[in-house]
């Protein structure tokens, strides 16, 4: 059984899920993919555990403090590809951005692969379920483009401003499918 709760953010309202200890899904107002990792629908409870502390972890983000996505227990939900590249999303610090590229070789290493594709990161990245706390919106493109965030180009922006990462290189592609 599923259990969903909203939470009302500075830049907007988010649905938070649960399987009554572990936090499954973060979904923003809009995003693709919201809740397209579950298996079933969910009933709406806020009264659980995981909820109180999911709501104070983005309090204190929000806040502008620096919470681990470590200090809550996370069980995004898909194969083992997928596990592999939001693990890696966890690792990227606060205020900074990785590349695509830089994922692909990481998993590519992981895998003991001689290459992986850019693109196969970038759909791993766009279903990840747990917005925010798996940080998806710190991955760009290699030369700084903003595309592919699930919850929107805008409040991929408002996210990476939020944690003061360096905008002058950043830019919003005129053309592409991963706007």
């Amino acid at each position: 059984m599923y259990y969903s709760t909203t939470y009302l953010s500075p830049i907007c309202t988010i649905t938070l899920a649960c399987d009554g200890d572990n936090l499954i899904g973060l979904w923003m107002e809009g995003q693709r993919f919201h809740g397209g990792t579950l298996p079933e629908s969910m009933i709406e409870k806020d009264d659980i555990p995981i909820f109180d502390a999911a709501k104070a972890w983005l309090d204190r983000y929000f806040a502008g403090e620096r919470p681990a996505t470590s200090e809550l227990p996370l069980a995004p939900m898909g194969g083992e590809f997928r596990q592999g590249v939001w693990d890696i999303l966890c690792q990227i610090p606060y205020g900074q951005v990785i590349t695509y590229g830089d994922i692909a070789k990481q998993m590519a290493e992981k895998m003991n692969k001689k290459c992986m594709s850019s693109q196969a990161i970038g759909g791993a990245v766009g279903h990840n379920p747990i917005s925010i706390i798996i940080p998806c919106h710190r991955v760009v493109g290699a030369k700084g483009n903003l595309t592919g965030f699930g919850g929107g180009i805008s409040r991929k922006i408002q996210l990476l401003e939020h944690e003061g990462v360096d905008m002058s290189r950043m830019f919003v592609p005129k053309k592409g499918n991963a706007l």
